[in-house]
């Protein structure tokens, strides 16, 4: 986990020196509890991911945290909003144009923290052709994109 840091770290360091363009670090949201109907709490298994997630992203600059509408996105993204002082902006799942508007007015990192079907278009209306593909069971990647004339996607896959 603290080579994942280091790694992350170094790749937002050289990013923002080399671009001076907002880097975006998306993720699913952490794992859901089974119960709750549409709308669940994170799982004890989430809960442990999201202050993961806080740590790794500790020092990466994040200087705004985007959820959607749903509570597992929002608890994943308490604890890094804690640590930062941020109030995350909720946006609709499905309002991809709106978020990504968003994150093109940024003069700072952005965390995401969004949901498996909505990631891939997310990354899409970023300006990254490859495709994304996030199975059912799969709470670990995290998406880094850069923004600019040129975007460019690392992806990291943090698994425990």
């Amino acid at each position: 986990m603290k080579t994942l840091a280091l790694v992350l770290l170094v790749f937002v360091s050289v990013s923002m020196a080399s671009a001076a363009q907002p880097v975006v670090v998306i993720v699913r949201h952490a794992e859901k509890a089974s119960d709750g109907g549409n709308d669940p709490d994170l799982s004890s298994a989430g809960r442990a991911r999201a202050d993961a997630l806080a740590r790794i992203l500790k020092n990466s600059g994040i200087t705004a945290i985007f959820t959607s509408e749903f509570k597992r996105t929002q608890e994943t993204a308490a604890p890094i909003a804690t640590s930062t002082h941020l109030t995350p902006t909720v946006v609709a799942a499905k309002d991809t144009a709106g978020l990504v508007a968003k994150l093109h007015q940024l003069n700072g990192n952005a965390l995401v923290v969004a949901h498996g079907d909505t990631i891939p278009n997310i990354i899409k209306a970023l300006g990254i052709n490859s495709p994304i593909n996030i199975p059912d069971e799969d709470y670990s990647d995290l998406l880094i994109v850069t923004l600019g004339d040129k975007p460019q996607l690392f992806r990291l896959h943090c698994s425990s």
